[in-house]
């Protein structure tokens, strides 16, 4: 699959965003190691605090399906800067995806390129949960 059609798809399942409050539209495409692809948006509730983002929506329907190798996951939405994932969605790409590429783009056609390294340096991560706690 092309870097085209992974962000053909993520501007697909933007178009299935449930955003009454925000109207902020968002898709994400994330690829498994082995081609497959999975695809989410945003979802609000009246409670925003149950709005879940479309990177979150695609890993976890990846993750649900058994997929657990990721090697890229496009992120569209109608705006001028590239939107980036939020705080949130970098923890669990960090946590599922920490190899993947993020292609962030926009319905002009602009897109740029991260590793996920370079979004979300000095994380959070099992080795804090993993090694002897320190008094």
């Amino acid at each position: 699959m092309t870097e085209k059609q992974l962000i053909e798809l993520a501007r697909t399942a933007r178009e299935r965003s449930v955003s009454p409050y925000s109207r902020f539209l968002v898709g994400a495409a994330v690829q498994s190691g082995d081609g497959l692809v999975f695809t989410g948006c945003n979802i609000e509730s009246s409670s925003y605090g149950l709005t879940v983002c479309a990177e979150r929506v695609a890993v976890w329907k990846a993750l649900s399906e058994g997929h657990t190798d990721f090697k890229r996951i496009a992120i569209v939405a109608d705006t001028k800067p590239l939107t980036p994932p939020c705080g949130a969605c970098r923890q669990i790409l960090w946590d599922f995806c920490p190899d993947a590429m993020i292609i962030l783009a926009n319905l002009d056609g602009e897109k740029k390129s991260f590793e996920m390294r370079q979004l979300y340096a000095h994380a959070f991560d099992e080795r804090f949960l993993l090694e002897p706690h320190r008094k």
